[in-house]
């Protein structure tokens, strides 16, 4: 078994407005070691190369098929999904807003 791996689908970030990078599904490798700090320049890293891997699947079931093929232990994080509010811009000025 060569280590466990996290498969989710990633929420938006605060710093952009659109939703570009939340389609796809995103496979990462668990930390296999701690980082240690670096005595000379005090940089934190580690030798695990697996840590610095993302793999993007279009879906979830390809994600899950990868890991299964590799002998990946795996967890799925389901996304939360986003409620969207129907709003309109005459709401601000409606006489039975509550203020």
């Amino acid at each position: 078994m060569l280590g466990s791996v996290r498969i989710s689908k990633p929420a938006k970030t605060a710093m952009q407005s659109g939703r570009a990078n939340t389609t796809r599904w995103l496979l990462e490798f668990d930390p296999a070691e701690a980082q240690e700090a670096d005595p000379l320049m005090g940089w934190a890293g580690s030798h695990d190369t697996n840590r610095q891997l993302k793999l993007w699947f279009d879906t979830k079931e390809e994600a899950v098929a990868y890991a299964a093929r590799e002998s990946l232990a795996y967890r799925i994080e389901e996304p939360n999904e986003r409620i969207v509010k129907p709003k309109s811009y005459a709401d601000n000025f409606a006489f039975n807003r509550i203020r």
